[in-house]
């Protein structure tokens, strides 16, 4: 009897060890899926249901009206050591006035693909800061930061900012994973000088966003596979997955906040936006847009975009 016991526990064991091997496995599989920045991504973007091909973008007479802006402009590199250590990376576009605006750039993009909203900035008379979120553009880091580690990034840069103008007054502005970076500095100690966020269609959290793309892509349930590639990230990066959440820190906010969604995102959905906006306990307004897809909100709505934006920010901004 013993020895039978015996047997069956060693076979537990063995058991227990192989999918521990598996979970790590595919936890790490997962990992450098989403957060490695030099891993195809083209199984998340080809996925279906996060086809970007029926995103209406900005006119083309806007783009172009963008474009020439930021050809002419005096666009400025700036870079800034990071808490961890990581030479970061963003550009500057400055003019008279005390007005900045803190523009965050969506997942595996990078800074200069801001040109559109930082001309709409700009025109408003805001000084621009486009930073390039770790592991993308020129900003060292071997991970994808999802927002988490990126919203102390974003807290230094405007340290910097507040170091050359002391009497600034500063709106953040993010779509995408730009959103939730700028959701997640909402939560962290601000100087005064931040008046404003503005977020487009960002998730609820990593932890949230990776489960609902691991069933919508692969068909799995968050458990255990959420778990172990959780594990893994706080191996590789430092964090655990479950830290990421823009839902956390809305709730501690004093920053008055604008949130932004179209109705026909599938990319990060839509029901997201409640879930933000109904944690946040400051002053806040939310705009659904009908028929928009991921991003898609400025170029459906277009002036009308703006002029909700700029209307909701001079409430706070004195120009």
């Amino acid at each position: 009897m013993k020895k039978r016991t015996k047997i069956i526990m060693s076979i537990l064991c063995i058991l227990v060890v192989l999918l521990c091997a598996g979970g790590l496995f595919a936890g790490n599989m997962l990992y450098n899926l989403a957060l490695n920045p030099n891993s195809d991504k083209s199984t998340v973007f080809k996925a279906d249901h996060n086809s970007m091909t029926d995103v209406k973008m900005p006119d083309e007479e806007e783009r172009k009206k963008a474009k020439e802006w930021y050809s002419s402009a005096d666009v400025q590199d700036d870079t800034m050591v990071s808490r961890d250590n990581l030479k970061l990376h963003g550009l500057k576009v400055e003019q008279e006035g005390n007005l900045w605006a803190v523009i965050c750039h969506g997942y595996g993009g990078e800074a200069a693909q801001n040109t559109t909203s930082a001309y709409r900035f700009y025109q408003q008379g805001y000084n621009i800061l486009m930073p390039d979120a770790r592991g993308h553009g020129d900003s060292e880091g071997d991970y994808i930061g999802m927002g988490w580690d990126d919203r102390l990034d974003i807290v230094d840069w405007i340290q910097r900012i507040l170091e050359e103008e002391p009497e600034s007054e500063i709106v953040l502005y993010g779509v995408s994973m730009g959103a939730a970076t700028v959701m997640m500095v909402s939560g962290e100690e601000l100087p005064e000088n931040v008046k404003v966020i503005v977020e487009d269609c960002g998730y609820t959290s990593v932890w949230g966003e990776f489960s609902y793309q691991l069933k919508m892509i692969f068909g799995i349930p968050s458990f255990p596979a959420m778990n172990f590639a959780s594990l893994v990230t706080k191996v590789r990066a430092g964090w655990w997955l479950g830290e990421g959440s823009a839902v956390k820190q809305v709730e501690k906010s004093k920053t008055p906040m604008l949130f932004i969604h179209g109705d026909a995102d599938t990319f990060v959905p839509s029901f997201m936006l409640d879930e933000v906006y109904d944690a946040a306990n400051v002053e806040k307004e939310k705009l659904l847009v009908e028929g928009a897809g991921h991003g898609g909100s400025s170029g459906i709505l277009g002036d009308e975009y703006w002029n909700t934006v700029f209307s909701f920010i001079d409430k706070y901004v004195e120009r």
